[in-house]
């Protein structure tokens, strides 16, 4: 059992064939199995969107609750595990978890008939706008601010020493943004279809 969980590959692919078992018993027992209409994809694509989310959203935390408070606590001989290891590794999910997240959020809206009415804070879809035009933002800030910077900062590119630390507070500092960002942004997201405002 060991052996099989040592691997991430599997695991996924487990709880894949998990899903498919839940799905096809509680189809059986119910009497009512998947329908592959405009329902269903509009649902599994509301699914991808929140497990995109849930990775981006996640992994942000991650640096922002946990990898950054903790870096001064380990001893400087240990940091290269981190900052060569560990975090090129995490920003490379987190990165395309944004771009994931954006686009089966944008899919979404548009199978469901609202990507316009809310990108333009049209009347019925002002609040999932405002989510939306603060996750495209936070989007922006990953991709163009904090991974260029973090290149940088971690040494993946090659810069002249002296623009380090200023690209790390950069980057750290539009992390702490989008960190903020993302507590009204999922807000916003969750309220709109559940009468949150």
């Amino acid at each position: 059992m060991a052996a099989f969980f040592s691997s991430l590959h599997r695991t996924i692919i487990a709880g894949i064939v998990l899903l498919i078992v839940i799905a096809i018993v509680v189809g059986v027992l119910s009497g009512q199995m998947i329908k592959p209409d405009h329902a269903w994809f509009a649902f599994f694509m509301r699914w991808l969107h929140v497990l995109s989310g849930v990775m981006w959203i996640g992994l942000l935390w991650y640096f922002n609750f946990v990898q950054t408070p903790s870096m001064p606590k380990i001893p400087d001989d240990q940091k290269p595990a981190v900052s060569k290891v560990i975090a090129p590794a995490a920003l490379f999910w987190f990165r395309w978890g944004a771009a994931a997240t954006v686009l089966t959020g944008l899919l979404l809206a548009w199978m469901n008939g609202y990507i316009v009415q809310a990108l333009t804070f049209q009347k019925g879809a002002h609040v999932i706008g405002i989510g939306m035009w603060l996750a495209l933002i936070m989007a922006f800030n990953v991709w163009f601010i904090i991974w260029p910077n973090q290149q940088k900062a971690l040494g993946l590119v090659d810069v002249p020493a002296d623009q380090k630390a200023p690209a790390a507070r950069l980057a750290g500092m539009t992390s702490r943004i989008n960190t903020m960002l993302s507590i009204p942004m999922l807000f916003c997201m969750v309220a709109q279809q559940n009468a949150g405002l």
